[in-house]
């Protein structure tokens, strides 16, 4: 059974065992979560997302319609989704850009995603980067815009480039 705060908002019934949901959360009817995750407070899920299994998304995270989040995840705190490539007041596009964090990636607090890129298995974005292409598996980038500056191996060691 999912352990959800009563201080959060949640009304999708498609949240997996073990997964807790802190305090201020906001998660909308259509969203997808998955086993043993931790959504940390003042997290706002949208209808059109899908997190796997045991991911983690820190505070302040926004997973905007479009986003799918493969198992292992790490999501850090205030990393910054976004779904609009043509972002305009009451407008809104036919769909919304996909974006996909393949499993065991890692994004740092701060970064910010822009919409329609995917992001590899076991990739790991350094704090604060802004990612505007796709990123390989395998993958360490930094900076902004991100640019690849190392691998990193199923251990966790960074070779820098």
């Amino acid at each position: 059974m999912a352990k959800i705060h009563p201080l959060s908002d949640v009304h999708s019934e498609n949240i997996g065992e073990n997964t807790f949901i802190w305090q201020y959360c906001v998660i909308l009817s259509n969203a997808v979560i998955g086993n043993n995750c931790n959504i940390n407070c003042h997290v706002l899920v949208e209808n059109d997302v899908i997190i796997g299994d045991n991911v983690t998304v820190k505070p302040g995270v926004q997973i905007w319609d479009g986003v799918t989040l493969e198992d292992n995840v790490f999501i850090g705190p205030n990393v910054t989704f976004t779904n609009d490539l043509v972002p305009r007041s009451k407008v809104y596009p036919e769909s919304f850009a996909k974006t996909l964090v393949k499993k065991g990636a890692s994004i740092g607090a701060n970064s910010t995603i822009v919409a329609g890129n995917i992001i590899g298995e076991n990739a790991m974005i350094g704090a604060g980067s802004v990612i505007t292409k796709d990123v390989p598996a395998n993958t360490v980038w930094f900076g902004n815009p991100a640019k690849q500056k190392g691998t990193i191996d199923e251990n966790g060691i960074i070779t820098y480039q």
